[in-house]
Protein backbone atom coordinates (compact mmCIF):
# COMPACT_ATOMS: atom_id res chain seq x y z
CA UNK A 1 0.00 0.00 0.00
CA UNK A 2 1.14 3.30 -1.11
CA UNK A 3 -0.03 6.68 -0.30
CA UNK A 4 -1.18 9.47 -3.01
CA UNK A 5 -2.17 12.75 -2.94
CA UNK A 6 -6.40 13.38 -3.38
CA UNK A 7 -7.04 15.75 -6.58
CA UNK A 8 -9.15 17.43 -4.89
CA UNK A 9 -7.77 18.53 -1.64
CA UNK A 10 -4.27 17.38 -1.38
CA UNK A 11 -4.70 15.39 1.70
CA UNK A 12 -2.39 12.60 1.77
CA UNK A 13 -4.86 8.90 1.05
CA UNK A 14 -4.23 5.27 0.40
CA UNK A 15 -4.08 4.24 -2.93
CA UNK A 16 -6.62 1.60 -2.29
CA UNK A 17 -9.29 4.19 -0.69
CA UNK A 18 -12.49 4.05 -2.46
CA UNK A 19 -12.69 8.39 -1.59
CA UNK A 20 -11.29 10.63 0.48
CA UNK A 21 -11.56 10.97 4.12
CA UNK A 22 -11.36 14.27 4.40
CA UNK A 23 -13.01 15.75 1.71
CA UNK A 24 -15.25 12.65 0.04
CA UNK A 25 -13.78 12.80 -3.39
CA UNK A 26 -14.12 9.43 -5.27
CA UNK A 27 -11.33 8.02 -6.31
CA UNK A 28 -11.17 6.74 -9.35
CA UNK A 29 -14.50 5.55 -9.15
CA UNK A 30 -13.99 2.05 -7.66
CA UNK A 31 -16.96 0.46 -5.97
CA UNK A 32 -19.16 3.62 -6.66
CA UNK A 33 -21.16 2.43 -9.83
CA UNK A 34 -22.65 4.19 -12.21
CA UNK A 35 -25.71 6.53 -12.45
CA UNK A 36 -27.47 8.38 -15.25
CA UNK A 37 -30.69 10.79 -14.83
CA UNK A 38 -32.28 12.16 -18.41
CA UNK A 39 -32.81 15.78 -17.70
CA UNK A 40 -36.78 15.32 -19.61
CA UNK A 41 -39.31 14.05 -16.37
CA UNK A 42 -42.70 13.06 -15.86
CA UNK A 43 -44.80 13.64 -12.91
CA UNK A 44 -41.53 15.06 -11.19
CA UNK A 45 -39.64 11.94 -12.31
CA UNK A 46 -36.70 11.60 -14.44
CA UNK A 47 -37.79 9.84 -17.74
CA UNK A 48 -34.80 7.52 -17.55
CA UNK A 49 -32.40 6.84 -14.18
CA UNK A 50 -29.62 4.43 -14.46
CA UNK A 51 -28.38 3.46 -10.80
CA UNK A 52 -26.07 0.91 -9.78
CA UNK A 53 -23.45 0.41 -7.07
CA UNK A 54 -23.01 2.77 -3.87
CA UNK A 55 -23.42 6.42 -3.27
CA UNK A 56 -20.16 7.90 -2.10
CA UNK A 57 -22.20 10.41 -0.27
CA UNK A 58 -24.05 8.23 2.09
CA UNK A 59 -22.35 4.62 1.48
CA UNK A 60 -25.54 3.38 0.66
CA UNK A 61 -26.88 1.46 -2.66
CA UNK A 62 -27.81 3.38 -5.50
CA UNK A 63 -31.37 3.52 -5.98
CA UNK A 64 -33.10 3.87 -9.82
CA UNK A 65 -36.12 6.14 -9.57
CA UNK A 66 -37.72 6.93 -12.67
CA UNK A 67 -40.72 6.37 -14.92
CA UNK A 68 -37.94 4.08 -16.51
CA UNK A 69 -36.35 3.01 -14.11
CA UNK A 70 -33.13 0.43 -14.37
CA UNK A 71 -30.66 -0.64 -11.63
CA UNK A 72 -29.88 -2.96 -8.96
CA UNK A 73 -32.59 -1.33 -7.02
CA UNK A 74 -35.01 0.03 -8.98
CA UNK A 75 -38.46 2.23 -8.57
CA UNK A 76 -40.61 3.13 -11.49
CA UNK A 77 -43.38 2.78 -14.37
CA UNK A 78 -41.12 0.29 -15.70
CA UNK A 79 -38.59 -0.92 -13.52
CA UNK A 80 -35.68 -3.18 -14.14
CA UNK A 81 -33.35 -4.58 -11.48
CA UNK A 82 -32.44 -7.03 -9.11
CA UNK A 83 -35.15 -5.55 -6.32
CA UNK A 84 -37.67 -3.87 -8.99
CA UNK A 85 -40.81 -1.68 -7.75
CA UNK A 86 -42.88 -0.84 -10.65
CA UNK A 87 -46.26 -0.57 -12.76
CA UNK A 88 -44.32 -3.19 -14.83
CA UNK A 89 -42.07 -4.85 -12.90
CA UNK A 90 -38.88 -7.45 -14.39
CA UNK A 91 -36.30 -8.48 -11.75
CA UNK A 92 -34.66 -11.54 -9.30
CA UNK A 93 -37.64 -10.33 -7.17
CA UNK A 94 -40.16 -8.45 -9.21
CA UNK A 95 -43.12 -6.79 -7.14
CA UNK A 96 -46.07 -4.43 -9.21
CA UNK A 97 -49.14 -4.41 -11.22
CA UNK A 98 -47.60 -6.83 -13.72
CA UNK A 99 -43.97 -8.64 -12.74
CA UNK A 100 -41.75 -11.09 -13.99
CA UNK A 101 -38.95 -12.51 -12.22
CA UNK A 102 -37.58 -15.41 -10.54
CA UNK A 103 -39.78 -14.31 -7.83
CA UNK A 104 -42.92 -12.60 -8.67
CA UNK A 105 -45.41 -10.35 -6.95
CA UNK A 106 -48.05 -8.59 -9.37
CA UNK A 107 -51.07 -7.33 -8.27
CA UNK A 108 -52.54 -8.29 -11.62
CA UNK A 109 -50.06 -10.38 -13.36
CA UNK A 110 -47.29 -12.62 -11.98
CA UNK A 111 -45.14 -14.51 -13.86
CA UNK A 112 -41.65 -16.42 -12.25
CA UNK A 113 -40.39 -19.28 -11.10
CA UNK A 114 -42.64 -18.92 -7.87
CA UNK A 115 -45.56 -16.54 -8.88
CA UNK A 116 -48.04 -14.61 -6.61
CA UNK A 117 -50.71 -12.52 -8.38
CA UNK A 118 -54.61 -12.57 -9.21
CA UNK A 119 -53.10 -14.35 -12.54
CA UNK A 120 -50.05 -16.54 -11.41
CA UNK A 121 -47.90 -18.17 -13.86
CA UNK A 122 -44.79 -20.19 -12.72
CA UNK A 123 -43.02 -23.07 -11.48
CA UNK A 124 -44.94 -22.41 -8.57
CA UNK A 125 -47.91 -20.24 -8.84
CA UNK A 126 -50.32 -19.05 -5.97
CA UNK A 127 -53.27 -17.00 -7.13
CA UNK A 128 -57.07 -16.73 -8.08
CA UNK A 129 -56.23 -18.18 -11.22
CA UNK A 130 -52.75 -20.07 -10.58
CA UNK A 131 -51.08 -22.21 -13.93
CA UNK A 132 -47.89 -24.08 -12.76
CA UNK A 133 -46.37 -26.98 -11.75
CA UNK A 134 -47.27 -26.52 -8.51
CA UNK A 135 -50.41 -24.33 -8.55
CA UNK A 136 -52.68 -23.16 -5.42
CA UNK A 137 -54.91 -20.98 -5.34
CA UNK A 138 -59.35 -20.47 -5.79
CA UNK A 139 -58.52 -22.17 -9.71
CA UNK A 140 -56.02 -23.89 -9.91
CA UNK A 141 -54.23 -25.44 -12.95
CA UNK A 142 -50.90 -27.64 -12.55
CA UNK A 143 -49.35 -30.85 -11.63
CA UNK A 144 -51.62 -30.97 -8.59
CA UNK A 145 -55.05 -29.51 -9.71
CA UNK A 146 -56.85 -29.68 -12.84
CA UNK A 147 -60.03 -26.62 -12.29
CA UNK A 148 -62.12 -26.64 -15.25
CA UNK A 149 -62.92 -23.19 -14.68
CA UNK A 150 -58.84 -22.59 -14.78
CA UNK A 151 -59.04 -24.58 -18.49
CA UNK A 152 -61.42 -22.30 -19.41
CA UNK A 153 -59.46 -18.89 -18.66
CA UNK A 154 -56.41 -20.20 -19.72
CA UNK A 155 -57.59 -21.84 -23.01
CA UNK A 156 -58.86 -18.07 -23.72
CA UNK A 157 -55.45 -16.71 -23.32
CA UNK A 158 -53.13 -19.11 -24.47
CA UNK A 159 -54.79 -21.47 -27.12
CA UNK A 160 -54.07 -25.28 -27.36
CA UNK A 161 -51.47 -24.80 -25.66
CA UNK A 162 -53.35 -25.63 -22.73
CA UNK A 163 -54.36 -28.95 -23.85
CA UNK A 164 -51.19 -30.12 -24.51
CA UNK A 165 -50.15 -28.74 -20.99
CA UNK A 166 -53.36 -30.65 -19.45
CA UNK A 167 -52.59 -34.37 -21.44
CA UNK A 168 -48.89 -34.21 -20.00
CA UNK A 169 -49.63 -32.55 -16.94
CA UNK A 170 -51.60 -35.76 -16.17
CA UNK A 171 -50.55 -39.12 -14.51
Amino acid sequence: MSLIQCPECSNQISDKAVMCPKCGFPISGRGMGYEYMSETSLFGLPLVHIAKGVDPSTGRPRVAKGIIAIGNIAVGGLAIGGLSFGVISFGGLALGLVALGGGAIGLLLALGGMAIGLVAIGGGAIGYYALGGGAFGVHPLGGNAQDPQAVEFFKHYLGSWIEQYQHTGRR
